[in-house]
């Protein structure tokens, strides 16, 4: 069994759909970012399905740049999270109505 482009695509979009819908979904700032992590993770499938298709050297290049930019994000978000909960106690959400005090 071949597997094709289209199978790389399926698992893309839905790795890419379970990601958005836990952005949308959930309250919990960590599972927002573990959902942004698998949103760009499907973004890097299909970049990649499409750079083997195509057979060019691009698409594995924009798949290294996405990597950095996900890594970085991770970083910094997590910072983020540590602060935010060792202030309010909390991740949730809700809770946060502004970003002084």
């Amino acid at each position: 069994m071949i597997i094709g482009t289209e199978n790389y695509l399926a698992v893309s979009l839905l790795l890419f759909v379970i990601g958005a819908v836990g952005v949308l979904a959930r309250r919990n700032l960590l599972v927002v970012l573990m959902s942004v992590e698998l949103m760009l993770n499907g973004a890097n499938l299909a970049f990649a399905a499409f750079a083997r298709a195509r057979g060019v050297l691009a698409g594995d290049v924009i798949v290294f740049f996405v990597i950095a930019v996900a890594a970085a994000e991770a970083a910094v978000g997590l910072a983020i999270v540590v602060a935010l909960f060792r202030k309010r106690g909390t991740v949730n959400l809700d809770r946060f109505t502004s970003l002084h005090q």
